[in-house]
């Protein structure tokens, strides 16, 4: 039988294990609390501008995002949908250029030139499409949009996962921006969903430090290739 001063040390060191552990679940469902809050914030906060694409405003641009490419070095399903309804927005004469911005920085992945080869192919003049090949990130897109080409009012052109987070950006850097969901009626697969809860708020992160983006380059929209 242990004696009781070693009994009582025993429970003491128990029960303070316990509060600790009471203590960080605690700490662990408040952060989540916060992080669900702030990705429905920025979930709701522009949600109002996303229109079917026959009701789009008009704009002087529709801003495509890159997703990534497929073998072949072809636009994947999802970069395919997004580019089908740009070109449906500019044969509608809602937008009058198409901007396509995606990530050219690994070797054999110009992300940009296959989207605007995909338009081309499609019937888009190639004096309509711009491309930003520094297109790192949505955060990236958007500002650079906004601040290299010139967009202070554009039409936002992704999934509608996707939608949410980039009218935040866009409408926090100074873009007028509306959005059309390219899958529009379609289910949003549930791991899109949970990677956008946290991509969301990291999104507001960036906005209010005001991150510099991932590519400094700066020089004006160049002619197309």
């Amino acid at each position: 039988m242990a004696p009781p001063d070693r009994f009582a040390r025993s429970m003491k060191a128990g029960g303070t294990t316990r509060v600790w552990v009471r203590r960080g679940l605690g700490l662990v469902g408040l952060g989540l609390v916060v992080v669900l809050g702030l990705s429905h914030f920025v979930r709701l906060r522009y949600q109002g501008r996303i229109v079917p694409l026959a009701v789009a405003p008009e704009a002087p641009l529709a801003l495509v995002f890159g997703a990534g490419l497929a073998p072949g070095a072809v636009p994947s399903p999802v970069l395919a949908q997004r580019l089908d309804a740009a070109i449906a927005l500019w044969r509608q004469g809602k937008v009058r250029a198409l901007l396509v911005s995606g990530d050219n920085s690994a070797p054999f992945h110009d992300e940009t030139r296959a989207m605007r080869r995909y338009l081309v192919e499609r019937g888009v003049p190639d004096a309509v499409v711009l491309g930003d090949e520094a297109g790192l990130s949505t955060y990236d897109s958007c500002l650079r949009a906004h601040t290299v080409f010139g967009a202070n009012r554009a039409v936002l052109v992704t999934q509608r996962f996707h939608l949410s987070r980039a009218l935040f950006i866009a409408n926090s850097v100074g873009i007028d921006a509306w959005g059309v969901a390219a899958d529009e009626g379609r289910a949003t697969p549930w791991r899109y969903t949970l990677r956008e809860t946290l991509s969301r708020v990291l999104a507001l992160a960036m906005v209010v430090l005001e991150v510099e983006p991932g590519s400094l380059n700066s020089r004006p929209p160049s002619a197309p290739r």
